[in-house]
């Protein structure tokens, strides 16, 4: 291993370093970074670093690994278990009493850091541009040199765009007040929370009036700039949690909105959903280990079978019995919610359960630089917008929908047409809670798994369900959206608590002006 990564080093740093006419590693400077007190040997590491060469890198690797020893005055890198000049690279004995070369965390540390900063010198774009990125984060005055040299070879323009900040980074706290000035301008013009921060801390200490001048009207500049990435991340957070919302609130707009039953145990189908989630995916870590990226596309289908599952037995156990009667439903459905969660605890433990996100949901987009999405969250309103369009198709274009919007509208009616209503009602009940199952699997992937999973979102689906308009897909689509916005934006202002409330007295008097929701239902259903 420590071999493969040699070579890599000496490949990509030689391949740019040998257009510069930098010195190379010396035996003086070896024998410094090995030997001495820590200052002392930091000083010849930033001396080497401005000289870096192919060697350079190859030493510091060593010197990472642990790989140095010192015989008197002749350092040796040790590789497959033979030693060798860390200036030739030749073959050389390995003495009998050569020691360990022993570094502490600080020089760890500034070994580590140089080593990132030699990274400026690969021939790969986005390694280059990560390596910049990383050096203005973390500035270092004495990494200027190698910023510089690395400078005068870059091609690439968002490259040298990424060099030019972290070469201001550093010179903002250097002693020329010329040099500051430049740095402000430069780093008001990144308009980053990195940048905002360097400018922040310099500010604090700032003596000449015009560097001053420069730094407050940079930290302006940010500042608006910055306003919009912290708007738009507002936004789609509140239209991430609508379109859990959304999720959550689709399975219960079948069985409360079109069949009246208010089921206290929707949460918990939701997450004997998540559950799901988690066995397929221990399956596939044991079974199938070279597919467990893909374990969540099989787990979609099993979420939905198994809550469906549960729910059409509780439906057919239990609820077909307490039709028309709303106090008992609710009782009855709040004691199922409690035995499923019970049941829960008793297999897998009353601790939550890690799921992991596959590789290809991690990561995001960086859209500006205080403003990423990720891919979870991305991945999951598109699936929350397929669900919903499956779901109105299977409503408004199908058999099953028919019979379930007949039913809804005029059972006896429907009965004598020759509608096996008590059959619809268990496909309904099923196919409300295989949804809460793929809502469930959903919430897998950006939150804790737990038997208290479901207790978090049935409120909050209640009220996105009574708000659109019982019945109305369309209602829930907007009241899902709509209540996680402004939620979101509540707690920027107000805090998590204070927008609970403020959304809930919202919803109350909205419902005390318009008791049939956004959207009434239409004709003699209205009625009935």
């Amino acid at each position: 291993m420590w071999t493969i990564r040699i070579r890599l080093i000496f490949v990509f740093v030689c391949s740019c370093l040998s257009m510069s006419l930098a010195q190379a590693l010396t035996p003086a400077q070896a024998l410094g970074m090995v030997q001495g007190e820590t200052d002392s040997r930091l000083e010849v590491l930033n001396q080497a670093l401005q000289e870096a060469d192919a060697a350079t890198a190859v030493f510091l690797q060593a010197l990472a690994d642990d790989a140095v020893k010192l015989a008197g005055k002749q350092v040796l890198v040790l590789r497959d278990g033979k030693a060798f000049d860390p200036v030739t690279a030749s073959e050389i004995p390995l003495p009998a009493l050569a020691e360990d070369v022993v570094s502490n965390n600080r020089m760890r540390g500034e070994i580590d850091a140089a080593l990132a900063a030699l990274k400026l010198l690969n021939p790969d774009d986005t390694i280059r541009l990560q390596a910049a990125m990383a050096l203005a984060k973390e500035p270092d005055a004495a990494k200027l040199p190698l910023i510089n040299k690395a400078l005068k070879v870059e091609v690439n323009e968002q490259v040298k765009t990424a060099l030019m900040l972290a070469k201001a980074a550093m010179a903002i706290s250097v002693a020329d007040p010329q040099e500051r000035l430049q740095a402000a301008q430069t780093l008001g013009q990144a308009k980053s929370p990195e940048a905002q921060l360097l400018l922040n801390q310099q500010l604090s200490v700032e003596t000449d009036p015009k560097v001053k001048a420069q730094i407050t009207a940079s930290l302006a500049t940010i500042k608006s700039a910055l306003a919009w990435g912290e708007r738009l991340g507002v936004v789609f957070t509140g239209i991430s949690l609508g379109s859990i919302l959304l999720l959550v609130a689709l399975g219960l707009a079948i069985t409360y909105g079109l069949m009246g039953v208010i089921n206290m145990a929707h949460g918990e189908l939701m997450m004997v959903g998540a559950y799901a989630t988690y066995v397929v995916q221990v399956m596939f870590r044991h079974y199938l280990p070279n597919m467990f990226d893909w374990y969540l596309l099989a787990a979609l289908p099993v979420a939905f079978l198994t809550s469906a599952l549960v729910g059409a037995v509780l439906e057919r156990s239990v609820l077909r019995f307490l039709y028309g009667r709303p106090l008992e439903t609710l009782l009855a459905t709040w004691g199922i919610s409690l035995i499923l969660m019970q049941t829960v605890r008793s297999l897998f433990g009353a601790q939550n359960v890690a799921v992991e996100n596959p590789r290809w949901m991690s990561g995001g987009i960086q859209l500006l630089s205080n403003l990423s999405l990720p891919w979870n969250r991305i991945l999951i309103v598109l699936f929350a917008l397929v669900v919903l369009i499956g779901m109105t198709l299977l409503i408004s274009q199908t058999r099953l929908g028919l019979f379930v919007r007949g039913v809804t509208q005029n059972r006896a009616i429907a009965s004598c047409m020759g509608v096996n209503t008590a059959r619809i009602d268990t496909y309904a009940f099923a196919l409300g809670s295989g949804i809460a199952g793929l809502a469930g699997c959903a919430l897998s992937q950006i939150g804790n798994v737990g038997p208290d999973l479901g207790q978090g979102y049935i409120v909050d689906a209640f009220m996105v369900v009574v708000l659109g308009g019982v019945g109305q897909l369309a209602g829930t689509v907007y009241a899902a959206l709509g209540l996680g916005v402004l939620n979101k934006f509540l707690e920027g202002w107000t805090g998590a608590v204070l927008a609970k409330i403020a959304v809930l007295v919202f919803i109350i008097v909205f419902i005390q002006k318009r008791p049939q929701g956004l959207f009434a239902m239409k004709g003699r259903s209205a009625e009935a």
